[in-house]
């Protein structure tokens, strides 16, 4: 008896871990809603959290807009100053999620474990950016996809870019993450 009623509590939290957690960017061009996926992305999605917890998200711009490929943001300022960062994560590319259109990925440097707090969502299926194998390290790790702003997403690609000093594909506008908050 004791050990069925512990037995369902470690399902319970079990499932209860892997809950899809909702979050929501409000940006200059309109709402976002991501769902993303800790079965899947465990460490990344606590980082991402930890990060929105911390209100680092607040006041960054979507700095890097590529038509045809992403949307990336999450790390600098409209002045184009990067904010300061927790250590890098490991990274989690291969937990079987694809970047395909509408899902959030960590981006990184060439160094596999070099994740902080940018992140980019995916415009169009980029399987270029998967990783090669179950224990391959490379490719960039998904951990969760758009519910709903894919229309706002779309908006955001198509803002002409420009160059500010040694960064290109900078929105000409600065596109502001004003705040990303928990939904559920």
């Amino acid at each position: 008896m004791i050990r069925n009623v512990i037995l369902a509590s470690v399902i319970g939290l079990s499932a209860l871990a892997a809950q899809a957690q909702t979050v929501k960017l409000s940006t200059s061009q309109g709402d976002i809603v991501i769902q993303l996926d800790a079965a899947k992305a465990p460490k990344t999605v606590a980082n991402f959290l930890a990060y929105v917890k911390a209100g680092h998200y607040s006041g960054t711009i979507f700095h890097r807009v590529i038509d045809g490929f992403m949307i990336q943001g999450g790390g600098m300022t409209p002045d184009m100053r990067e904010k300061p960062t927790n250590p890098p994560i490991p990274l989690e590319s291969a937990n079987g999620l694809s970047n395909v259109r509408g899902t959030i990925a960590m981006a990184r440097t060439g160094v596999p474990d070099s994740a902080t707090a940018q992140f980019f969502i995916n415009v169009k299926d980029n399987a270029f950016l998967n990783a090669t194998g179950p224990a391959s390290r490379d490719g960039y790790a998904v951990f969760g996809k758009v519910t709903q702003g894919m229309d706002v997403v779309d908006k955001i690609r198509k803002v002409s870019t420009t160059r500010v000093g040694p960064h290109g594909d900078v929105p000409a506008t600065p596109i502001i993450i004003k705040q990303v908050s928990i939904e559920k």
